[in-house]
């Protein structure tokens, strides 16, 4: 469904990614697994537009969307939810979800009952301004919000970030139901360990390259992601 290659990103003077080369198959669920500042969320900012390339390919249903207008990557499928939810807080969760259909002419309804469906508690507190929502709260507002614009495929940039635990292991369960209904799945997130079980295939990001690759099974079981990322020394 998308393919990468040979990816360059600047930041002033700074390349950020350098030369990054991968795929994310149709309905699968990919990581983007990697310590701060190795490029991450630079290259989902880029697949969605927020960020131009200085280099690279980025191909996605057969077409270059390199460069391309955010408004118009949406359209083609891509969604991204941001890192720290930034939801509308002086606005309920029913305008918060809308505002995610904002591109579509047609009904948002059916949407609307399969987001609730997904997240019955957002269904409870329709009507409750968004910043009044827990944190794990408003990480499901933001998912039902990107849902909203139908994507093929839904780009999550640390959906776990500051959560409880309990509420992490909801997310990903979240995150599974929906790849299970056809969406495909393309996941930055620091906790390796969530990140690696939820996963189909699986990259390394250190410091704008790609230095390893495999499933989700595979990269748990290497020694050097156990000691880099899952904190489990070696032998």
């Amino acid at each position: 469904m998308l393919k990468i290659n040979d990816l360059k990103v600047n930041y002033g003077g700074i390349e950020a990614v350098k030369g990054i080369s991968f795929e994310v198959p149709e309905k699968s669920i990919v990581t983007l697994i990697g310590a701060n500042g190795a490029g991450k969320s630079t290259t989902l900012r880029t697949i969605v537009g927020l960020k131009k390339p200085s280099a690279g390919t980025i191909m996605f249903l057969g077409d270059n969307i390199a460069g391309t207008d955010t408004s118009s990557i949406i359209s083609k499928g891509i969604t991204l939810v941001p890192e720290g939810r930034r939801v509308f807080a002086d606005m309920s969760v029913i305008e918060n979800i809308k505002i995610g259909g904002y591109l579509r002419t047609d009904s948002l309804e059916d949407d609307i009952n399969w987001v609730y469906d997904l997240f019955p508690r957002l269904k409870e507190r329709s009507w409750q301004m968004a910043g009044t929502l827990s944190g794990g709260e408003q990480q499901m507002l933001a998912v039902a919000r990107a849902l909203m614009s139908r994507p093929k495929l839904l780009m999550m940039d640390e959906p776990s970030l500051g959560l409880a635990p309990i509420i992490v292991q909801g997310i990903f369960d979240i995150i599974k139901e929906i790849n299970k209904q056809g969406v495909t799945i393309l996941l930055i997130e620091q906790n390796a360990n969530m990140a690696l079980h939820a996963a189909d295939l699986a990259y390394v990001m250190e410091t704008g390259h790609i230095t390893m690759q495999g499933s989700g099974k595979e990269l748990l079981a290497d020694e050097s992601i156990k000691a880099a990322y899952l904190g489990k020394k070696k032998n």
